[in-house]
């Protein structure tokens, strides 16, 4: 039941990360102000929802690493496939060192979890 638990907590954490990502790119992408500025704030308020929702089954780091690693891979993709932005060695050098990051920063705040009870 506890792992149930967290992975629904990672999915609300990369769901927030993607819903941040979102609205950078409905920022660039839809020509209307006001339905810009719309979708910005939907996006935006989804993705703090979806955050708050990752903080009840996570601890604040594993929420936090997890929401920005969502949010740095899915922005860089967005921009490379819908705006032919450039992604260069150094930036997934960078992703990698995200992503294990995020890795051993979630597995040390378990093992320390786990030790404590």
């Amino acid at each position: 039941m506890e792992m149930e638990g967290k992975k629904k907590g990672y999915a609300w954490a990369v769901s927030a990360g993607l819903n941040a990502a979102l609205a950078a790119v409905s920022a660039k992408l839809i020509t209307p102000q006001i339905l810009r500025y719309g979708m910005v704030v939907l996006f935006n308020v989804t993705m703090w929802g979806c955050y708050v929702n990752s903080l009840k089954a996570l601890s604040s780091l594993q929420a936090t690493v997890t929401n920005f690693a969502a949010n740095f891979l899915s922005s860089g993709l967005a921009g490379y496939f819908l705006f032919q932005e450039p992604l260069s060695f150094k930036w997934f050098a960078g992703a990698v060192l995200i992503v294990v990051g995020s890795l051993v920063l979630s597995k040390s705040s378990i093992e320390k979890k786990t030790r404590t009870d």
